[in-house]
């Protein structure tokens, strides 16, 4: 492509700009002090999940907290995630 571009007389194209990262979205001050964890699963997990959260009127972090914490109980560790 840049050889027919040289012989052509065509203009190559200019490089793509590097994105400016001030004009992305701040940290929501909910976030500050936290670590995202994730995993990869099944669209039906993810489907069931968040059928949960709406039928509980919550969000599907919170469910995900109660399941850490019931975790944490579960192997002997104290709960950090919820109140």
């Amino acid at each position: 492509m840049l050889d027919r571009a040289k012989g052509s007389g065509e203009a190559m194209p200019a490089p793509s700009p590097k994105p400016d990262i001030s004009s992305r979205k701040p940290t929501l001050n909910g976030r500050k002090g936290t670590k995202l964890i994730g995993g990869h699963f099944s669209p039906e997990v993810s489907t069931q999940l968040r059928i949960i959260a709406a039928e509980e009127g919550t969000t599907v972090q919170s469910l995900l907290g109660e399941a850490l914490d019931d975790l944490f109980v579960k192997k002997g560790r104290s709960r950090i995630v919820s109140g």
